[in-house]
């Protein structure tokens, strides 16, 4: 499955947005992957958590670990394609944390998977949250790498879909500075718009 065939997926599920968004990185962007709309149709989930199962097969993995919420059903799947567990960490006061007594095994190698990556701030956090609870980062896989590339996480990475998509910083947004279009914040982390 190539690039294009995953960006068709997107396509054909209407789930590349064109606008003027907020991302939870806090940058702004014409374009927005929103995965859920690619998720919830499991024949699509299933195909495309194949390809990061698929890459990571012969890791030596315990436990993958998703950031909440985006992460979550992208965690679970490539858990049960590699029968290993899955939890995720959620954000109590804007920071992720593990909860619902999920705990992080000293030792235990950890692959941390999420949907879209722009800044990579999430999958930091989560890396951590592994460190800090004593276990060890395998890698980490995710499906839309919005950076072409550009962030690399000092692990093993593997994502099923790169694309350099623009983003800008707040007061550098030409589509603030045309006020045209309005924000608009689709993802599931608030930010202020």
């Amino acid at each position: 499955m190539t690039n294009q065939n995953i960006l068709d997926i997107f396509l054909e599920t209407n789930a590349l947005l064109n606008g003027h968004f907020l991302l939870t990185s806090g940058r702004h962007s014409n374009q927005y992957f929103q995965c859920a709309l690619v998720l919830q149709h499991p024949v699509h989930n299933e195909t495309i958590c194949s390809k990061i199962a698929e890459h990571f097969r012969s890791f030596e993995i315990d436990v993958v670990i998703s950031p909440a919420i985006g992460g979550i059903i992208v965690g679970q799947e490539v858990a049960r394609l590699l029968n290993k567990k899955s939890i995720f960490a959620e954000r109590e006061d804007k920071t992720l944390v593990l909860r619902r007594g999920f705990q992080v095994e000293e030792g235990k190698r950890y692959l941390v998977c999420e949907d879209v990556v722009t800044t990579g701030g999430s999958v930091f956090e989560v890396m951590d949250i592994v460190r800090q609870g004593g276990g060890v980062i395998a890698g980490v896989g995710f499906i839309v790498d919005r950076s072409n590339n550009k962030v690399q996480f000092g692990v093993p990475q593997f994502s099923t879909l790169q694309l350099e998509v623009v983003s800008y910083l707040p007061d550098e947004c030409p589509l603030c500075k045309e006020n045209k279009i309005p924000l608009v914040k689709p993802g599931s982390r608030k930010v202020k718009v």
